[in-house]
């Protein structure tokens, strides 16, 4: 599901959703986007996904059991594309201090 989609979902929709709350989400967002600006300080192409695409994509992925398959043909990316940025996603997150959230 794109991001434009999920924006203006209501709280409980939300969270019925992606299985966390907005606030949590948008913490996660914040985290991602300093990864990613530290990440993208080396150079390199721009990404076809927004941060919140990618994470949209790794809670489907832990949340519903979707394949790489299913998910890259949803968002529109290569199979392989999915798999690195979920990969990425869930590689960032993890590696912050349980405290945070």
């Amino acid at each position: 599901m794109k991001w434009n989609n999920v924006k203006d979902l209501q709280p409980e929709a939300f969270r019925r959703l992606t299985g966390i709350k907005r606030t949590t989400f948008d913490k996660m967002i914040e985290i991602l986007t300093e990864a990613h600006t530290k990440k993208k300080a080396q150079g390199g192409r721009p990404s076809k996904l927004s941060l919140e695409e990618m994470l949209l994509m790794a809670l489907e992925y832990l949340r519903e059991y979707r394949t790489y398959f299913h998910i890259s043909g949803s968002y529109g990316v290569s199979e392989s594309n999915a798999y690195k940025a979920i990969r990425w996603v869930e590689d960032t997150l993890v590696k912050l201090d349980p405290q945070v959230f």
